[in-house]
């Protein structure tokens, strides 16, 4: 089933500033993944409300396969929610958990045994049924929330942040699992988090908010090598944001004096003499030793990480860059905090031009 937010404005009841979702538009197709993407307070969370029906927006529209859903009750959407803290009944078994919304939904008893047994067997915890929450570790207890709500069999699945509660190394193992399930049931899924890596790898698709407008909804290799706005360029990864001026040549920024390549955002040119910024990642900056026509820059700090250097420096005219390069590039020529070297562009078909708006939003 698909999703349509149509023109979604939403505030909290009392509350005298702006909307939360300001005329929110967004399209997710049947047996997609799409993850709601942005910082806090940007209204992640309450989309996902108002998509569930526990909010009502204040105008706009939601569709799920074309058909309202404004006046649709929560019930009876069709739609299995897992909150970031599980709720779990505590005094209830797994297989109880699981069970409590099909007895009300009124399912009979033999099919409630066998749906149990089903989902606990898509999560991997077949032999957990009898077990209560207090008796899992989180992982487990984020497995049985998924469970529970695939159980009456929804149409859409609604994560909030499912995995905020875990540590690194099992939130990689679970999204892992979460995707492999989405893709093999085919259920459209609506995933809220705030971490940039996480939604880069689980996604069809990402929706990067920011104060409750859509900035940019693309696949990740997308959204992530072209950003169309300032904002998804600065949250989606490390990148400089350095400060210049557009010359007459297009795709081309003169910063403190050198001149820069890019590709243009929202497909379109800065005038010659308008403020500009580029975004440029650190893998695409070295450091240039030859003493060629680069940038200028003090070096601030370099962090040892292995095979890679993270180095940062500032410019003449106090911006701040970030720079990444393999660290077998200075055996017995280490680079120190203090030194001035020069930088240049290792590649520009990745470094992104933002004129003085700063990209616009869809």
């Amino acid at each position: 089933m698909d999703i349509c937010l149509d023109q979604v404005c939403y505030n909290y009841p009392g509350r005298a500033q702006a909307h939360v979702i300001k005329h929110l538009s967004l399209r997710i197709g049947s047996g997609e993944l799409v993850s709601l993407l942005g910082p806090s307070g940007c209204g992640k969370t309450t989309l996902l409300r108002c998509i569930a029906g526990f909010h009502t927006p204040d105008s706009g529209d939601i569709r799920i396969a074309d058909a309202s859903i404004m006046r649709v009750p929560p019930e009876r959407r069709n739609i299995s929610m897992v909150f970031q803290n599980y709720a779990l009944f505590p005094h209830m078994t797994v297989a109880e958990n699981i069970a409590f919304g099909l007895q009300t939904r009124r399912w009979s008893d033999d099919r409630i045994v066998r749906r149990v047994a089903e989902t606990l067997n898509i999560v991997k915890m077949t032999d957990f049924g009898a077990s209560f929450p207090r008796q899992l570790s989180g992982g487990q207890q984020q497995r049985i929330a998924l469970a529970r709500a695939l159980a009456p069999n929804p149409a859409v699945l609604l994560l909030d942040e499912p995995l905020s509660n875990l540590d690194a190394s099992l939130r990689v193992e679970l999204r892992g699992e979460i995707e492999q399930i989405q893709k093999e049931l085919s259920i459209t899924t609506v995933y809220v988090t705030h971490d940039r890596e996480e939604a880069l790898a689980i996604s069809d698709r990402v929706a990067v908010l920011n104060a409750g407008s859509l900035e940019q909804a693309a696949p990740p290799t997308d959204i992530y090598n072209r950003p169309r706005s300032r904002f998804v360029a600065e949250f989606l990864g490390r990148r400089s944001i350095l400060r210049g001026r557009a010359t007459a040549n297009s795709g081309e920024v003169e910063v403190e004096g050198v001149l820069l390549r890019g590709s243009m955002a929202a497909d379109k040119n800065a005038p010659a003499g308008a403020n500009a910024w580029l975004a440029l990642r650190p893998e695409d900056v070295a450091i240039d030793r030859s003493g060629g026509a680069g940038l200028a820059v003090a070096i601030a700090s370099v962090d040892f990480a292995g095979s890679i250097l993270r180095i940062r420096a500032v410019t003449a005219g106090g911006q701040q860059i970030e720079i990444e390069a393999p660290a077998e590039q200075f055996v017995g020529d280490a680079i120190s905090r203090g030194q001035t070297v020069s930088v240049v562009q290792r590649d520009t078909h990745r470094t992104v031009i933002f004129d003085e708006g700063g990209g616009s939003r869809q």
